[in-house]
């Protein structure tokens, strides 16, 4: 039946076409933005997961920057304590050289001076040994932290190594001196000993330190590793979209003319009344 008032075949062309300009909406913002799952009304489930796994990769960011911390903080250390072991090194040289009983007094007091000089060195190496406000060494801290996951509930610890003089690493007295042939002798063996001791110490950050970097690889790989499934989830396939959004386009042109067709039918009636 032709009618004036209602044009049925117009109806069903505009709901297709509108049904084609919606999909073709949602095609091009597939394709401006890359992802297939841009919101939850995309798909709640898939984004909220995705969602989830974006913070974890965020916090990550924190967990490293935790971890490279506790790096340059042991690194200093590890500076500052091959300082003091090639000190110790020297006031070992000085210490035997001063032991030698055929020595002048001239001579004893230029080997003392050396040896007290080392000596007061040694305290200041160890007091400038700070990053970001964190000693290791000189007894200020009796051990330092680092952030292994991204929920906090899991930490590396790198104990603190005490060099200052007269203590249980560095056994040597803050006032000893070698001023005297009996004061060399035994100089030359507390020495040795905190030498012995202090690279055992160096040992120990050394490891800690290489935990550190190992754990620190391993979070930078499982960062990329939830990134890559992040985009797994939400990343549409863009060569699929293109040619997607290419026949939407060709779907609406061929759309709009079946309304204009579908559109101009009623104009047929004319001929009805001539």
């Amino acid at each position: 039946m032709l009618s004036v008032n209602t044009n049925a075949g117009a109806l069903i062309a505009l709901q297709n076409l509108n049904n084609t300009s919606q999909q073709l909406a949602t095609a091009q913002n597939v394709v401006s933005t890359g992802l297939a799952i841009g919101s939850a009304e995309d798909n709640g489930a898939i984004w909220s997961i995705a969602q989830t796994e974006r913070s974890t990769v965020q916090s990550l960011d924190a967990v490293k920057s935790s971890l490279q911390t506790g790096q340059s903080i042991i690194d200093v250390a590890n500076s500052a304590g091959t300082t003091v072991s090639n000190l110790l090194t020297q006031m070992s040289q000085k210490a035997l050289a001063a032991s030698d009983t055929s020595l002048d007094t001239a001579s004893r007091a230029a080997l003392n001076n050396d040896f007290v000089a080392l000596r007061n060195q040694i305290t200041s190496t160890v007091q400038n040994a700070s990053f970001n406000g964190v000693n290791l060494l000189d007894g200020s801290v009796t051990k330092i932290t680092s952030l292994a996951n991204s929920q906090g509930t899991s930490v590396l610890t790198t104990n603190a190594e005490n060099l200052s003089l007269g203590g249980s690493i560095v056994t040597l007295s803050a006032t000893a001196t070698i001023s005297t042939t009996a004061a060399a002798q035994t100089a030359i063996s507390v020495v040795n000993t905190s030498l012995q001791n202090v690279d055992n110490a160096l040992a120990t950050l050394g490891t800690a330190s290489n935990a550190l970097d190992t754990h620190l690889n391993f979070v930078s790989s499982l960062q990329d590793t939830l990134t890559t499934g992040i985009g797994n989830l939400v990343n549409a396939d863009l060569a699929k979209e293109s040619a997607t959004l290419q026949a939407l386009q060709t779907k609406q042109q061929l759309g709009i003319q079946a309304l204009s067709i579908a559109n101009s039918s009623s104009s047929a009636l004319l001929g009805l009344f001539r």
